[in-house]
């Protein structure tokens, strides 16, 4: 036990690295909120250009949502790394995180927000025509809130795990959490920074899966 205790729980070693790791907390923290923020408004704004049915846009950006969802994240944040250069496009590594984890996320809620749009029921649409309104105005008025309604539980979930790959970036050398824990590992031998960015995880995602629990409870779709 003692020797379990030293290993994983070393208090001297966590308080010798958590400004490290206090530094990585903050770097994920932005690295979340900004994956989380882009992804989603681009979701919905492909849903809405989606719902136009114009062929000639929707099917290349149907085949991008398609491969997006199919490759692994870890494959597109190295690719928009390493082969963007190639383009003559260098990012940092943790913009090139944010953008590869953006788009996926982006990908995910567009099928998401479109499966909520579809599922609202055709008459909503002929009631809106009926009253005078256009198009456009029954999709943002009417349609649309109750589509997002439907999504938000799949939406929720989806965010979150988007969310957790952010510790994906320190394969490419972005300093989060993952990345100042191995580190700090790697200097002493002792697996006791993981543990503190174990917490560290718990204290920042915690809260995220309470709230995507109350929003899920306030928006959820009333029958």
């Amino acid at each position: 036990m003692d020797q379990l205790l030293d290993l994983y729980f070393n208090l001297e070693t966590m308080q010798r690295f958590f400004p490290m790791l206090r530094e990585g907390f903050v770097l994920t923290l932005q690295m979340t909120l900004l994956v989380v923020s882009i992804g989603i408004s681009t979701g919905l704004l492909l849903a809405l250009v989606r719902a136009f049915g114009v062929r000639l846009i929707n099917w290349p950006m149907q085949f991008l949502v398609d491969f997006l969802r199919a490759v692994p994240p870890l494959v597109v944040i190295m690719c928009t790394y390493f082969a963007l250069p190639y383009a003559g496009m260098r990012l940092s590594p943790f913009v090139a995180t944010v953008a590869s984890l953006a788009l996926i996320l982006a990908a995910f809620a567009e099928e998401i927000f479109w499966s909520g749009i579809t599922s609202v029921n055709r008459g909503q649409w002929e009631a809106g025509r009926a009253t005078g309104l256009n198009f456009l105005q029954t999709l943002v008025h009417i349609i649309l809130p109750q589509g997002v309604r439907l999504a938000v539980p799949l939406l929720t979930n989806r965010t979150i795990e988007i969310g957790k790959a952010t510790s994906l970036g320190s394969a490419i050398s972005v300093a989060d959490i993952l990345n100042q824990a191995t580190s700090a590992q790697s200097i002493v031998a002792n697996p006791s920074p993981l543990t503190l960015a174990a917490l560290m995880y718990v204290v920042l995602f915690v809260p995220l899966v309470m709230t995507s629990r109350w929003v899920e409870r306030r928006y959820r779709w009333q029958h």
